[in-house]
């Protein structure tokens, strides 16, 4: 049996959007039609109407769900050096309390119309949420270690970790430039390469991160001496820090997550040596952390693929995706069909999941969600519902 969804506006991404059309979906979710309002005048079937827009499930390329349980603990604006301290003294908690917190999380994702989620863990606590869960996740296993000579313990520990999820979706990748050596970066390529693995890293967050690479100064020192780490070894590129690390990763289709302080001349040396990046913004956690945004204009002038992420309650006050695209028109006056694009299907093609998300199209199965815009089409509301 057929349901007929109509609404005042429906965006189906793909194509332009259809004032008062209707979506005809099957019993599975599965699209099989959608109408203009005049075709609808024809079908002579009930149709089920609401106010606001209807628009695809969303997609977050960038969460952590393992760091739920941080709700609230680090104070906003601490910088990220001073972040991710206090994320190392603080990511343990009690098993029950970790998983009561996961499911939470997740839970707000599906009732905030996500559909799915690029995830990363160091441990393999949110295996089972995520085996229960009606999203899909594909995991991101971190590896760190900017030791040399611990890069094959490393690895063989985070395969070890990412073996244990199987058979759900997941891969090693890299957690960041400042805490993977270049040995590290072979051994994660080469296997990405073996498996046509995805790829996810965290990339320039700040200028420390540049700081460090170009001349070894900056507050990561601090970092390492927190860590206990003699990094006598390393030795400053002069060059910024996506221009030190881009070269180890070859060609596997790649995320790069945030991307506060990446320049022109960063987007064109990556333009020019990957052929397959995505950049997800996660405009919430940038100003949670940092208080500040990526330029986001220069994104869209250098025509990349951009997609958005949540990162974790431990850096957001919640897991929406509806909450960055509000966040990024009221900071960056951002076209609402950009971001639509954003969330939707560019983060499904970066998870390999178009053929089914990402956009509303006879055939797909992409999840339908209402959502509430002004006339020229400003986000009112973080809320959604969920129509499908």
């Amino acid at each position: 049996m057929l349901k007929y969804i109509s609404a005042d506006w429906i965006f189906p991404v793909s194509t332009p959007p259809i004032k008062n059309g209707v979506v005809a979906v099957n019993y599975d979710g599965e699209i099989t039609g959608i109408f203009t309002a005049a075709a609808v005048e024809n079908l002579n079937v009930e149709i089920e109407k609401h106010r606001g827009a209807i628009v695809p499930g969303f997609i977050n390329t960038h969460c952590h769900l393992e760091l739920s349980h941080m709700l609230g603990l680090i104070p906003e604006h601490t910088s990220l050096v001073e972040f991710v301290q206090c994320i190392i003294k603080s990511r343990q908690a009690k098993p029950e309390l970790m998983s009561t917190a996961m499911e939470n999380a997740d839970k707000q994702m599906l009732e905030s119309g996500i559909v799915a989620v690029g995830d990363i863990s160091n441990q393999i606590s949110s295996k089972e949420i995520k085996q229960n869960s009606k999203i899909y996740y594909h995991t991101f296993v971190e590896a760190m270690g900017f030791n040399p000579d611990r890069a094959n313990a490393i690895m063989d520990y985070t395969t070890a970790i990412k073996n244990e999820f199987l058979p759900l979706p997941a891969s090693v990748v890299p957690h960041a430039p400042y805490s993977v050596s270049p040995e590290l970066f072979a051994l994660i390529n080469a296997t990405a390469e073996k498996e046509n693995a995805l790829i996810s890293i965290h990339n320039q967050e700040t200028v420390n991160e540049n700081s460090f690479f170009q001349d070894k100064t900056g507050g990561f020192l601090s970092l390492y001496k927190f860590l206990g780490l003699d990094i006598q070894f390393f030795k400053a590129t002069g060059k910024t820090s996506l221009q030190s690390w881009l070269p180890y990763i070859k060609k596997q289709k790649t995320l790069l997550v945030h991307n506060t302080v990446s320049n022109k001349a960063d987007i064109e040396f990556a333009k020019q040596n990957h052929p397959d990046l995505y950049w997800c913004l996660c405009p919430q956690a940038n100003l949670y952390i940092e208080n500040s945004l990526p330029d986001v204009e220069l994104l869209i002038s250098e025509n990349v693929k951009i997609t958005l992420g949540t990162d974790s309650l431990a850096s957001n006050h919640q897991l929406n995706i509806l909450a960055e695209m509000k966040t990024l028109q009221q900071h960056k006056n951002m076209a609402f069909d950009k971001l639509l694009l954003w969330a939707t299907l560019n983060g499904a093609e970066f998870l390999n999941l178009n053929k089914h998300l990402g956009s509303i199209e006879v055939g797909k199965k992409p999840g339908l969600n209402l959502i509430q815009l002004s006339n020229n089409f400003i986000i009112e509301s973080d809320q959604v519902i969920k129509l499908v």
